[in-house]
């Protein structure tokens, strides 16, 4: 499971140009699933992402994580974040169900519910246009 995390100011999601989703202060992770991922990765991600100190304290340094803050999380489903792209100018994709994309996505934003009061998700396979002002700027890669 590769994560690509923002800490960011304000973030939402637009879907055919409406709104589907907005959050403020928190974290948007571009989440995406690889072959070998489970339910055991997802929970993973989501004890590495909440509990990830990338918020700053009293004294300016990164030292508080999001459920320290109480902030929000955005989960956006972005499958081209497990492309090889070593070789050549195309990227080229490991071939993963998407059933199995699909049922991971979804299960990772249901269990980030029960641990978090403020998570929105975007919608796997959609056609999204995401806007975010990113904090800092503050980007972390995670690889689980």
């Amino acid at each position: 499971m590769i994560g690509l995390i923002q800490r960011v100011a304000k973030a939402e999601v637009q879907i055919n140009g409406a709104n589907h989703c907005s959050i403020d202060q928190g974290i948007v992770i571009l989440l995406g699933i690889e072959v070998e991922d489970s339910i055991d990765t997802v929970d993973r991600m989501i004890h590495k992402i909440i509990n990830y100190r990338i918020f700053s304290d009293e004294n300016k340094k990164m030292n508080l994580s999001l459920q320290d803050i109480n902030g929000h999380l955005l989960v956006v489903p972005q499958f081209t974040l497990s492309a090889n792209t070593k070789k050549g100018l195309r990227p080229s994709f490991k071939s993963v169900p998407v059933d199995f994309s699909k049922n991971l996505f979804e299960n990772f934003v249901l269990r980030a519910k029960d641990k978090l009061d403020n998570v929105k998700s975007g919608v796997f396979a959609a056609d999204m246009q995401v806007s975010l002002v990113n904090d800092g700027p503050v980007t972390f890669w995670i690889h689980i």
